[in-house]
């Protein structure tokens, strides 16, 4: 068995969950894409564990973990990470596996997103963790570092004897106010993170093929959200990899055509982070619907603590990227953050210049203009967080959950009501 579980929004679904509840049958989890700016939140026995660059399946202490060769890292970070999870009681390190062929995050690129962010008119809205520009160094060749180039000192200095320079006269012409970096200094401290990494370093692509030669069963989870990926999301309100499926044979050398099964994971409303449009955004006040889904759904980034903004679900988006992801079964999450409404909102479809559109569209301009299309149905009052089977659940909110896997087009088998690892319930 061999599974990809994906986000099917803005990111922040908690996939988290799910790639945790599946990890029970699998043995290897896989991270293909984005980097440190993808966070989450695994709770288990009422103990939360959160991570931002590690796989979430480390959380299983059976499993084998993965960074594969399509994330981007950053080496204090990665080692921060792995302190925090060792001192709850994890056993990391014995158990995690880089890839010799990630790229790495410098100072520099951090320097050079926030001058970029902060000279834009129309702000994206990123983490400022680098990950941006160190994709298009990426993608640029000529100015990447990998991680295989941090384990030979000569080879490290090369590379940045010839990076750095170039970086500072660009970040220079960005701001005259902007920060240079020292040759020495970078390879002092990366030279350190060589020696911190080389024991997790391999070749993961082949790693992974021997390891399905023996039998092993692979889980892949994919940071961020499908509406965030690089070419299918709202462009340019993006993040800089393949949020979706399309990038897990790319970040990770594994063909998708081997899944058996890909999981698509949404919220029972819409949140997203950042810049961009958001039709179903719920801009009602601070005693408004919306901030009532940011309080009890505690909608504030794992990574950077900002506010998420909410709205209603999206049925047009969910549908849009289950499609392009070839989902198989959804997970619908957060359903009890809607307990207590009298009246819940589904956008079927969107109006843009009076046409109707039920597919989403490709670019923010277009998006911007849409109106959605919104089907009204009756809420529950009832606290659902104890419910452990789906019969147990209020008909309204099983009536509700069954309407929004008509409009998404896939079966819903998970539901969850509560972050806890017990707190989802399987759909009868």
């Amino acid at each position: 068995m061999h599974s990809c579980v994906v986000g099917l929004q803005w990111g922040d679904e908690a996939k988290g969950k799910i790639v945790d509840l599946l990890g029970g049958q699998h043995d290897i989890v896989v991270r293909f894409n984005g980097g440190a700016n993808a966070g989450h939140t695994v709770v288990v026995d009422g103990k939360a564990y959160k991570l931002s660059l590690l796989p979430t399946g480390l959380v299983r202490r059976e499993m084998t973990a993965i960074i594969g060769n399509g994330v981007v890292v950053f080496p204090p970070r990665l080692a921060e990470e792995v302190a925090s999870l060792e001192a709850a009681g994890l056993n990391v390190l014995d158990r995690l596996k880089v890839s010799d062929r990630a790229h790495v995050i410098f100072p520099y690129h951090q320097e050079e997103e926030r001058l970029r962010e902060a000279a834009s008119s129309d702000r994206i809205g990123t983490t400022g963790r680098g990950i941006g520009p160190c994709y298009a160094d990426k993608v640029g060749r000529h100015l990447a570092v990998r991680i295989l180039d941090l384990l030979e000192v000569d080879r490290l200095v090369a590379r940045l004897r010839e990076v750095v320079p170039r970086k500072n006269s660009m970040l220079a012409a960005l701001s005259p106010e902007a920060r240079q970096f020292s040759v020495d200094e970078l390879v002092a401290e990366y030279r350190a993170h060589g020696d911190y990494v080389r024991p997790l370093v391999v070749d993961t692509v082949e790693y992974l093929h021997k390891a399905r030669q023996q039998g092993k069963r692979m889980l892949f989870e994919a940071a961020q959200g499908s509406l965030l990926d690089i070419d299918h999301g709202s462009f340019p309100f993006v993040t800089s990899s393949n949020s979706t499926l399309a990038g897990l044979t790319s970040g990770s050398g594994f063909p998708a055509r081997w899944l058996d099964q890909v999981i698509g994971v949404i919220k029972a409303y819409t949140t997203r982070v950042g810049g961009g449009p958001f039709p179903t955004e719920l801009n009602d006040g601070p005693d408004g619907i919306g901030e009532r889904i940011r309080r009890i759904g505690r909608e504030y980034g794992t990574v950077t603590g900002r506010p998420r903004r909410c709205g209603w679900f999206d049925a047009v988006a969910a549908r849009t990227t289950a499609q392009i992801n070839g989902t198989d079964t959804v997970a619908l999450m957060l359903l009890d953050v809607l307990s207590g409404l009298p009246q819940l909102k589904v956008a079927t479809s969107y109006l843009d210049r009076g046409e109707q559109r039920d597919w989403f569209p490709a670019d923010a301009v277009t998006l911007a203009r849409c109106e959605p299309v919104y089907e009204t149905l009756p809420g529950w009052e009832e606290d659902i967080t104890g419910c452990r089977k789906w019969m147990e659940l209020p008909v309204q909110a099983r009536n509700y959950v069954r309407r929004v896997e008509q409009l998404v087009g896939v079966p819903i088998r998970h539901v969850s009501v509560g972050p806890d690892r017990a707190q989802t319930l399987s759909v009868e």
